[in-house]
Protein backbone atom coordinates (compact mmCIF):
# COMPACT_ATOMS: atom_id res chain seq x y z
CA UNK A 1 0.00 0.00 0.00
CA UNK A 2 1.55 3.73 -0.96
CA UNK A 3 1.43 6.56 1.97
CA UNK A 4 -1.82 8.36 1.70
CA UNK A 5 -1.92 11.52 4.01
CA UNK A 6 -3.42 10.35 7.26
CA UNK A 7 -4.40 12.39 10.79
CA UNK A 8 -1.24 14.98 12.13
CA UNK A 9 -2.97 14.61 15.47
CA UNK A 10 -2.70 11.04 16.32
CA UNK A 11 0.89 10.85 14.50
CA UNK A 12 1.66 13.53 17.35
CA UNK A 13 0.50 10.94 20.00
CA UNK A 14 2.23 8.19 18.41
CA UNK A 15 6.00 10.24 17.91
CA UNK A 16 5.40 10.93 21.99
CA UNK A 17 4.69 7.23 22.90
CA UNK A 18 7.03 5.25 20.37
CA UNK A 19 9.65 7.81 19.03
CA UNK A 20 10.44 11.03 21.44
CA UNK A 21 12.56 8.66 23.62
CA UNK A 22 14.88 8.60 20.99
CA UNK A 23 14.42 11.38 18.63
CA UNK A 24 14.08 15.64 18.52
CA UNK A 25 12.44 17.27 15.92
CA UNK A 26 13.08 20.88 15.82
CA UNK A 27 15.92 23.07 14.60
CA UNK A 28 18.92 22.87 16.82
CA UNK A 29 17.86 20.59 19.08
CA UNK A 30 20.31 17.75 20.36
CA UNK A 31 20.89 14.08 18.81
CA UNK A 32 19.21 11.10 21.47
CA UNK A 33 20.32 7.68 21.10
CA UNK A 34 18.50 8.59 17.70
CA UNK A 35 19.43 11.45 15.40
CA UNK A 36 17.89 14.97 15.64
CA UNK A 37 14.74 14.30 12.62
CA UNK A 38 14.55 18.50 12.09
CA UNK A 39 14.82 18.18 8.12
CA UNK A 40 14.74 14.63 6.93
CA UNK A 41 12.82 15.03 4.10
CA UNK A 42 14.89 15.27 1.00
CA UNK A 43 17.81 14.18 3.07
CA UNK A 44 19.24 10.93 2.24
CA UNK A 45 19.93 8.31 4.78
CA UNK A 46 22.83 8.49 7.40
CA UNK A 47 23.30 12.31 6.32
CA UNK A 48 22.24 13.99 9.75
CA UNK A 49 25.28 16.25 11.05
CA UNK A 50 26.90 15.54 13.81
CA UNK A 51 25.19 11.55 13.89
CA UNK A 52 27.01 8.66 14.26
CA UNK A 53 25.11 6.26 12.10
CA UNK A 54 26.42 2.82 10.83
CA UNK A 55 27.53 2.03 7.77
CA UNK A 56 24.13 -0.06 6.64
CA UNK A 57 22.00 3.43 7.12
CA UNK A 58 25.09 5.59 5.11
CA UNK A 59 25.12 3.15 2.35
CA UNK A 60 20.98 2.43 2.21
CA UNK A 61 21.42 5.49 -0.04
CA UNK A 62 17.59 6.30 -0.40
CA UNK A 63 15.98 9.95 -0.25
CA UNK A 64 13.68 10.21 2.94
CA UNK A 65 10.17 11.05 1.49
CA UNK A 66 6.60 10.09 2.72
CA UNK A 67 6.60 6.93 0.70
CA UNK A 68 10.34 5.51 2.03
CA UNK A 69 9.85 6.65 5.27
CA UNK A 70 6.44 4.80 5.53
CA UNK A 71 7.80 1.68 4.34
CA UNK A 72 11.12 2.22 6.67
CA UNK A 73 8.86 2.66 9.50
CA UNK A 74 6.57 -0.71 8.90
CA UNK A 75 10.15 -2.89 9.57
CA UNK A 76 13.36 -0.64 10.15
CA UNK A 77 15.45 -3.49 10.58
CA UNK A 78 14.37 -5.35 7.43
CA UNK A 79 14.21 -2.01 5.27
CA UNK A 80 17.88 -1.37 6.62
CA UNK A 81 19.64 -4.50 7.24
CA UNK A 82 22.40 -3.74 10.35
CA UNK A 83 20.81 0.22 11.31
CA UNK A 84 21.12 0.23 15.04
CA UNK A 85 17.87 1.55 15.35
CA UNK A 86 15.70 -0.69 17.70
CA UNK A 87 12.29 0.21 16.84
CA UNK A 88 9.86 -2.76 15.87
CA UNK A 89 8.15 -0.34 13.74
CA UNK A 90 4.66 0.48 13.24
CA UNK A 91 2.53 -3.11 11.38
CA UNK A 92 -0.82 -0.95 10.77
CA UNK A 93 -0.81 1.05 7.38
CA UNK A 94 -2.64 3.42 9.31
CA UNK A 95 -0.52 4.47 11.93
CA UNK A 96 2.23 5.35 9.76
CA UNK A 97 0.13 7.22 7.66
CA UNK A 98 -0.29 9.27 10.91
CA UNK A 99 3.30 9.13 12.10
CA UNK A 100 4.67 10.07 8.49
CA UNK A 101 1.95 13.02 8.21
CA UNK A 102 2.86 14.77 11.47
CA UNK A 103 6.96 14.14 11.03
CA UNK A 104 5.95 15.95 7.22
CA UNK A 105 4.83 18.78 9.47
CA UNK A 106 6.66 19.30 12.59
CA UNK A 107 10.35 18.08 10.83
CA UNK A 108 10.00 21.37 8.08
Amino acid sequence: MPFQSGDAGKGAGLFKTRCAQCHTLGAGEPHKVGPNLHGVFGRKTGQADGYSYTAANVNKGITWDEQTLFEYLENPKKYIPGTKMAFAGLKKDKDRNDLVTYLKEATA
